[in-house]
C-alpha cells in the first residue's frame, strides 16, 4: 500500500557543516527514508531474498546496503554485543568463489553471531580481541573453539591464556575420518581397531559426547 505524507524540512546554515537540511524526528540525517522504512528494509533483508526486498520496497539493492549500515550504527550503539561472553567460536567463511574471507566469532551460549570482519589473518583475529578488551573481558573467556589454523591459536594463546581451546566438531570429524582412511589403507586387517576408532570419533563429535 502506497502512503504519502508531507512535512516541513527547512534548510539551515550550520557553522560546522554549512547549509544543510534541518534534523527531523522521523528520519536519520542524510537519509532519504524514514526510521520505520529503514527498519522495515533492514528486517526484510534478514528474512527474505534480495529480489523480494527490492521489489516489495521499490528500491535498489545498493540502497538496501546503505539502509542496513544506518540501522546497524544505531543498533550497535544501543547494545553491548560482547557482554557476558564466556564460550566463543572463531572461524572463517569464504565468499565470491573462495577469493575473499570473513572472520566470524559466535557466542556458543547464546547461539548468535557477535562479530565479523573481512580478512583471514592474525591481525583480523586480534582486531576482535582488541575490541573485546585485553584485561577484563578476554580474561573471562573460558572456552574457544576453532580449527587448526596457527594464526588463530597464536592470538588466542596470547589474549586468553586460561581459556580451554577445543577443535570444532566439523574438523574433528574430518581429521578422524582421514586418520581412519589411512588406517584402513595401511592396516586393512585391523578391522576391530578401525571400528573402535570410528566409534570413538563419532562419540567425540557428538554434542553430548566428549570428555
Amino acid at each position: 500500500m502506497r502512503a504519502v505524507f508531507e512535512a516541513g524540512a527547512p534548510r539551515v546554515s550550520c557553522p560546522e557543516h554549512g547549509v544543510v537540511v534541518a534534523d527531523v524526528p522521523w528520519a536519520r540525517h542524510d537519509a532519504g527514508h524514514t526510521y520505520r522504512f529503514d527498519e522495515t528494509v533492514a528486517w526484510l533483508a534478514t528474512q527474505s531474498s534480495k529480489h523480494t526486498v527490492t521489489q516489495l520496497m521499490r528500491i535498489a539493492w545498493r540502497t538496501v546496503g546503505s539502509i542496513i549500515t544506518r540501522v546497524w550504527v544505531d543498533v550497535d550503539a544501543g547494545c553491548d554485543r560482547f557482554e557476558g561472553l564466556r564460550r566463543i567460536g572463531i572461524d572463517e567463511i569464504s565468499y565470491k568463489k573462495n577469493h575473499k574471507y570473513l572472520m566470524v566469532v559466535v557466542d556458543h551460549d547464546a547461539r548468535r553471531l557477535v562479530w565479523a570482519a573481512p580478512g583471514r589473518t592474525s591481525a583480523t583475529v586480534r582486531e576482535f580481541f582488541d575490541l573485546l578488551g585485553p584485561d577484563t573481558r578476554s580474561a573471562q573467556i573460558t572456552h574457544v573453539s576453532a580449527d587448526g589454523a596457527d594464526f588463530i591459536a597464536t592470538i588466542v594463546e596470547q589474549t586468553c591464556p586460561n581459556a580451554v581451546r577445543v577443535a570444532d566438531p566439523f574438523h574433528v570429524v574430518k581429521w578422524a575420518t582421514e586418520a581412519l582412511d589411512e588406517l584402513r589403507r595401511t592396516a586393512p586387517g585391523q578391522l576391530e581397531t578401525w571400528s573402535e576408532a570410528r566409534a570413538l570419533a563419532l562419540w567425540l563429535s557428538h554434542p553430548l559426547g566428549g570428555p
